[in-house]
């Protein structure tokens, strides 16, 4: 056995951790614990702004700025249509009511399914209702054709339509609560573009309430907008705080406490109540810079004032200390509108059973009893004897699929007169799968970042670049010197191995392992990281590591937050504690991707005060997730055989990382996201919630980082799409033309692979010494 070789065996033998098994249990929770004190921070502010809230003229203050910021939040808005495009393609008449199977185009090639509920005959002035379906089922459910038909049967013309990636509107494979999941990939891809999830349903909800308006009878003064509980309520009240049109908001489950919420609520409420809350896997729950800007889900709420709101739970309320609650009757007090502010509830809890506890899909009759009477109230509508409930098939409330042919007369839209029937709809509009819309989107808001850049010198494109990534991942500066918590150190042969624990936030600790060669000279150093730890990187490079070694360079493996010693529990997967993380960063103003960032730069700080290694820096990022093969057939969502996800966190940091520190000069990216396009090419996409970067295509692409960093070596290796699979050749020559173009006077410094190659060691070595 060689001395190499030897080497090899030693760096695989001893243990890379520096802290205990129960050390690194309570690590776990690092990250959790560092938001819930950053969550904590952000209710205090709230409430300390909102106890300045004395007088009309102080909330409108208080409240004005944070619902701006909220329609910021959401994205690019398109310009409001003059002449909403609307069609109805079918009609089914019933007892005392009508439905229009109407379709409406809400942006340019974005077409919304519904269901247009009116009464027959018609009324002369008819409040209007929209009702925004719970995440649980698109527009036919029972609970949802219950509401249209006793409402249209009491004088109102009611709305319900599918919201997007639901019922008509699914382009990904159907089966049971696939439309409920693939919300997540929806809300993935739109950030990806700089948009939201949210903010698409809430312009359609805006464009339904387009077309209630357009039709002849329709209260202009009596627009409702209800939203059901489990994710109807939070796009409806969105839609209302942004829509002044809106009469009246019935949001359920959205500004106070949740049916998860323990009950009853503690007798200090007012002071611990989570009025944030958290992040989850539904982009619509935890809405992104929430947190950080004030537009927690209350002030939303709230924001309706001195509109009319009815506050809706789906059960149990306690009444008494709400302190949501407390905040409304404050708010509609100061337009002295109390009596324009009602409530709503059911009964029992989350974890009990029908019917003591009153579960429901959509909005239940029991919540609606509760609803009627300020209706009437309100705006006149009568209260049915009973709820209709005289069902009709889902294949008769379809728009765009052939059915039941109707004789009766279709009543004209006045936006665009047409009887045309649902079968020839879909051949003469031709709607297209979402994700391509999307990557369209993607593609123009990325040429225009690149054209920004066209142009610059290089110095001036790099600091864009910085500027322009940095207001998308947050925080990246370090806040000051990492402090050394821990230090020890070992001898393995000729190399000393030091385990060292910086701190380099409060209570954010980074392990390290630093491994030094031979020789009282001061070495290069490469800096490993990945997704799994400096423990896995040790185990799947240490031949590697080992050649660096013997050939005089030092190697440095950081878990940086959230990975490695201080990785959460359990899996990476969609409804993961990981994803929660992730999602409860956005919410507070910053990315994980960010953090990570701002924690490998901590350390480089650290390394540039020691005398053992010099200024010569180089970034080596990882990826040890299996990748799927080319053309596999995507399985149900939530199925038992899940494909393989990336992990591209450690090429993204060694991107990132050479792009924000200059002195960094060379570096190496293997099994990393092919650009953030990529996630556009298919319905699908398996990648981390937390190597998202909302908005990442305004800023270009990851092409254009590494174009920035020429001619700087570069080693590109086994780059993976959207769905995991390797990415081509020539595929990766296009995707990464702007880079190959920045390299085109030092070509030899470039190499761009599909597939990872051998010879690492000694491509690091030359990058270092400059041969």
């Amino acid at each position: 056995m060689s001395a190499q070789d030897d080497l090899t065996e030693h760096l695989r033998s001893f243990d890379p951790n520096l802290f205990s098994a129960d050390e690194r249990k309570t690590l776990s929770k690092m990250l959790r614990e560092d938001m819930r004190a950053r969550v904590g921070a952000a209710n205090r502010r709230d409430a300390e702004a909102w106890a300045r809230v004395g007088s009309r003229a102080d909330w409108e203050a208080f409240c004005g700025p944070r619902v701006e910021a909220l329609r910021r939040s959401l994205g690019v808005f398109p310009t409001v249509p003059k002449d909403l495009r609307a069609e109805v393609t079918g009609t089914v008449d019933g007892d005392g009511y009508r439905v229009e199977n109407v379709v409406y185009e809400s942006r340019e090639g974005v077409f919304v399914t519904a269901n247009l509920y009116l009464p027959a005959p018609l009324r002369e002035r008819m409040p209007a209702i929209l009702v925004v379906h719970s995440h649980h089922n698109p527009k036919t459910q029972d609970e949802l054709q219950d509401m249209g038909m006793t409402w249209a049967r009491q004088g109102c013309a009611v709305l319900v339509m599918d919201q997007l990636g639901y019922g008509e509107r699914r382009w990904h494979a159907p089966g049971p609560r696939q439309d409920y999941r693939f919300r997540y990939v929806t809300g993935v891809h739109l950030h990806v573009i700089g948009d939201s999830l949210m903010g698409w349903m809430v312009w359609d909800v805006m464009r339904g309430v387009d077309l209630l308006l357009s039709r002849e009878g329709v209260d202009r003064e009596g627009v409702i907008l209800m939203g059901a509980v489990a994710g109807g309520g939070d796009p409806a009240a969105v839609a209302v705080a942004l829509d002044p049109r809106v009469a009246c908001a019935i949001p359920f489950n959205f500004g106070g406490p949740q049916p998860e919420t323990v009950y009853p609520l503690p007798d200090d409420a007012e002071e611990s109540f989570n009025y944030m809350g958290g992040g989850s896997w539904e982009s619509t729950r935890g809405l992104r810079l929430s947190g950080r800007d004030g537009f927690l889900h209350w002030v939303i709420v709230a924001s309706v004032a001195p509109r009319r709101l009815i506050y809706a739970h789906e059960f149990i309320w306690d009444r008494e200390r709400d302190p949501v609650w407390k905040r409304l009757q404050k708010v509609f007090g100061l337009y002295e509108a109390v009596d324009r502010l009602a409530f709503a509830h059911g009964a029992g809890l989350l974890s009990g059973r029908p019917p003591e506890a009153t579960h429901c899909n959509n909005v239940g009759a029991v919540h609606r009893k509760m609803i009627y009477p300020a209706l009437r109230r309100w705006f006149g509508i009568d209260i049915p004897e009973q709820d209709y409930q005289q069902r009709r098939p889902a294949e008769e409330l379809t728009c765009l699929t052939p059915g039941p042919s109707t004789t009766q007369p279709v009543a004209p839209m006045r936006s665009q007169p047409s009887s045309l029937l649902r079968a020839g709809w879909v051949e003469r509009h031709r709607p297209r799968p979402l994700h391509e819309l999307f990557g369209e989107i993607g593609t123009s808001r990325a040429g225009a970042a690149r054209a920004a850049l066209a142009g610059l010198p290089p110095d001036a494109r790099r600091a864009r670049l910085r500027r322009a990534w940095g207001a998308l991942l947050g925080e990246v500066e370090p806040e000051a010197d990492p402090v050394v918590k821990s230090h020890g150190v070992q001898q393995i042969g000729d190399v000393r191995v030091e385990r060292v624990a910086l701190e380099v936030e409060s209570k954010i600790v980074l392990p390290a392992l630093l491994m030094l060669p031979a020789g009282e000279t001061a070495s290069p150093i490469v800096v490993g990281v990945s997704q799994d730890g400096k423990g896995r990187f040790r185990d799947e490079r240490a031949e590697e590591i080992a050649a660096l070694l013997a050939d005089g360079v030092a190697v440095c493996l950081p878990d940086v937050r959230g990975t490695g010693e201080t990785r959460p529990d359990g899996s990476r997967a969609r409804q993961s504690e990981a994803t929660s993380l992730s999602s409860t960063e956005l919410m507070l103003g910053r990315t994980l991707l960010g953090s990570r960032l701002r924690d490998l730069r901590s350390a480089l700080r650290y390394l540039r005060t020691r005398r053992d290694v010099t200024a010569q820096v180089a970034l080596w990022g990882e990826s040890f997730a299996p990748t799927n093969p080319a053309g596999f057939v995507d399985p149900q969502m939530n199925g038992d055989e899940q494909p393989a996800q990336s992990e591209p966190l450690g090429g993204l940091l060694a991107l990132f990382g050479a792009l924000y520190e200059e002195g960094v000069c060379a570096v190496i990216a293997r099994g990393t996201l092919a650009g953030y396009q990529s996630l556009l090419r298919d319905r699908y996409c398996y990648v981390p919630h937390d190597a998202v970067v909302p908005g990442a295509l305004t800023a270009g692409d990851l092409c254009d980082v590494a174009a920035a960093l020429a001619p700087r070596p570069l080693r590109l290796e086994g780059l993976v799409d959207g769905r995991n699979c390797l990415a081509p050749d020539p595929e990766l020559g296009r995707l990464f033309e702007p880079t190959r173009q920045a390299y085109r006077g030092a070509a030899d410094r470039l190499l761009l692979a599909s597939v990872a190659s051998g010879g690492i060691p000694a491509w690091l070595v030359e990058a270092l010494r400059g041969r």
